[in-house]
């Protein structure tokens, strides 16, 4: 079992810059595939980026190739999220999940933390 705690969501302006991170308790975070997912008011959630195990594999949705960037450090078992060039689009709760397989489902994971607030104004 691992759990899973959010920080670094904010107000920012477009164009401006956010890092998430998300903290994983348990001592098999290493074996875990990680992920951040997002819902906006109305919306459901949907798939941002993921990163395997070995950190050597990662996908991104296509709204947010190129601007946005995964990475972990599995010594400190956490996850990240660089967000560059934000739009307002972008804004919404992000989540980071953990599941044995990279998938784009959000039903397909297993544990989730309990989300960060990202608003970017015009």
């Amino acid at each position: 079992q691992v759990q899973l705690v959010e920080s670094g969501g904010g107000l920012v302006q477009a164009g401006g810059s956010l890092r998430l991170s998300c903290a994983a308790s348990g001592r098999t975070f290493s074996s875990y595939v990680m992920a951040w997912f997002r819902q906006a008011p109305g919306k459901e959630r949907e798939f941002v980026a993921a990163v395997t195990s070995s950190g050597a594999i990662k996908r991104y949705a296509d709204s947010v190739k190129g601007r946005f960037t995964i990475s972990r450090d599995n010594a400190k078992n956490t996850v990240f999220l660089q967000m560059n060039s934000l739009k307002p689009e972008d804004t919404a709760v992000y989540y980071c999940a953990a599941n044995t397989v990279l998938r784009r489902t959000f039903t397909d994971y297993d544990y989730w933390g309990q989300g960060t607030q990202v608003t970017v104004s015009s």
